[in-house]
């Protein structure tokens, strides 16, 4: 029976910095989610059981083929779907063949359903694409679609997925979800997306303390997880109660003691004792102090491992919170125009054709269509990175973008020295305590950006954009790929209370609705606006 188990696996990155520790799973075929805070070690724990990085310490054993789905899909222009699938030279056997131009030892080893297999797989994600079709010319959703299908031609025993539904639409999330209802081996999926975690048969939560199994879907897990740290919190009160108790009554014995010896003191002081009593008393009493003392300090003690045992069973999660300043967006600004724009990349294969709308005051805008409509290349124009073939674009000059690989952050500088370099004038204090905000606190301010995880990435782009003077407009390229559910809703709320314009990209509805979107452009593939 195929399985994967990990014992007391430990790892650290390159600098030191621990990740992993002391981590014990068995995955067996099964659905499991895998969910925690961005930086816990997510990815590196798939990366470690694809074996793509070696453990610190600790062992892996794997019983069974893996077959691994990356965050992002890099490609080169010239490659193909049969190069990203690795059967380019399989598929030129067979193009050779039937020319009969293929060796006697070429056609014993050549799969003859290969192409068959192929077209499967890339009709598993609702793919329209053949082996040669180049994947420079897939959208960001469409190599992830082809990199799925890539993963299921090998049909491994565990399908470990890395956030898969990063880029997707809506057809393609659909696809996703209904190839992992059919898919009757492993799959050991990291994800945020919380429709897709409801079909899981089990999820894994990692935190700093560890991981948790539970069993179960996304929403039995919430429950789940609600009672046990209601629980655990209840534990915690108490001990925390019972510190204070031991400290008050401790402190009581000592002012009893303090009056005591004030009281025998004065009748020293008298003569009402005799010399020998006196001294008597004082042992007595230095010695009942001593004891009373130990006792107090081995109560303390008791109870204070208490607090720590408890606390030691409850992540302590300090909540973001993002409170912007005001940007004072007038209601009638008009912050971008776009002017029967049309663009591409090829002669006389456009993209976007003749497309024409304004932005006018703090309107909240979201750009939906499906992989290949050009709503990242249309962003790309907006911002000046790409120049229209024809039309123009008139935008304010107080604006800012966040794109998927957050381009606007120097991979080789820190956390802190982005912000700085992004917000002119602002001193260390400032920039320290707005990025304390995004959950980036002393050390952590100082982590250099290429290091970090993928939503940790996100977190820090935003930071920089949004913990200084926020532009009137903001725009917005697949925002919550890649963040933890719990800084989604702290983005979520943040955003709702910000007062400039918003132009965004998502696919998820949850977050649409959640920050009040007040209208939708959707462009789709045939080059009309819908």
């Amino acid at each position: 029976m195929p399985a994967i188990k990990t014992v007391d696996l430990c790892w650290s990155t390159p600098d030191g910095q621990s990740v992993i520790s002391n981590l014990n799973l068995t995955f067996k075929i099964e659905r499991a989610g895998v969910v925690g805070r961005n930086g816990v070690g997510k990815t590196s724990l798939l990366r470690l059981l694809a074996g793509d990085c070696k453990a610190t310490a600790g062992r892996i054993i794997v019983q069974g083929t893996t077959a691994m789905l990356r965050q992002s899909v890099h490609v080169r222009q010239d490659e193909t779907i049969a190069d990203l699938f690795g059967v380019a030279a399989d598929l030129d056997v067979l193009r050779r063949a039937e020319r009969s131009q293929a060796s006697i030892d070429e056609l014993s080893s050549a799969d003859w359903s290969l192409d068959a297999k192929i077209a499967t797989a890339l009709a598993s994600v609702r793919l329209d694409a053949t082996p040669q079709t180049m994947l420079g010319r897939l959208s960001g959703g469409q190599r992830t679609r082809a990199a799925m299908a890539a993963v299921v031609l090998r049909q491994p025993d565990f399908l470990l997925l890395d956030e898969p539904t990063n880029n997707l639409d809506r057809d393609g999330r659909a696809a996703l979800l209904e190839l992992l209802g059919d898919w009757r081996a492993g799959a050991i999926i990291v994800s945020h997306d919380r429709e897709l975690l409801d079909t899981m048969d089990a999820i894994v939560e990692m935190t700093t303390l560890g991981a948790m199994r539970y069993g179960g879907n996304w929403t039995q897990y919430r429950e789940r997880k609600a009672i046990d740290l209601a629980a655990l919190r209840h534990d915690l009160d108490v001990a925390e109660r019972q510190i204070a108790e031991i400290a008050r009554k401790n402190q009581l014995a000592v002012e009893r003691k303090q009056r005591r010896d004030a009281a025998g003191n004065r009748k020293g002081a008298r003569g009402d004792l005799p010399r020998i009593l006196l001294g008597a008393r004082k042992q007595r009493a230095e010695n009942t102090g001593g004891d009373n003392a130990r006792l107090g300090e081995r109560q303390r003690a008791e109870a204070s491992a208490a607090v720590i045992a408890a606390r030691e069973q409850v992540e302590i999660l300090q909540t973001m919170a993002i409170n912007l300043t005001k940007t004072a967006l007038p209601a009638a600004k008009v912050v971008l125009t776009v002017e029967h724009v049309t663009v591409g990349y090829k002669p006389a294969e456009p993209v976007i054709r003749d497309l024409s709308f304004t932005i006018v005051g703090p309107e909240r805008i979201a750009m939906t269509g499906p992989n290949g409509s050009g709503k990242t290349t249309l962003l790309e124009v907006i911002c000046g990175r790409i120049k229209p073939w024809t039309g123009r674009i008139v935008r304010t000059h107080d604006f800012a973008m966040l794109d998927q690989t957050v381009d606007l952050l120097d991979p080789d500088l820190s956390i802190v020295d982005n912000f700085k370099s992004l917000n002119k004038g602002s001193d260390e204090f400032a920039c320290r305590t707005a990025l304390a905000r995004f959950q980036f606190k002393a050390d952590a301010a100082d982590q250099i950006v290429g290091t970090l995880s993928g939503g940790q990435l996100i977190r820090a782009g935003l930071a920089s954009i949004l913990g200084g003077t926020p532009p009137q407009l903001l725009i917005l390229d697949e925002p919550t790929n890649h963040l933890d559910l719990d800084t989604i809703a702290a983005i979520e709320t943040g955003l709702s209370a910000f007062d400039g314009a918003l132009l965004v990209v998502s696919h998820d509805e949850a977050f649409l609705a959640a920050i009040g979107i007040s209208r939708r452009m959707a462009l789709s593939t045939d080059l009309k606006r819908q």
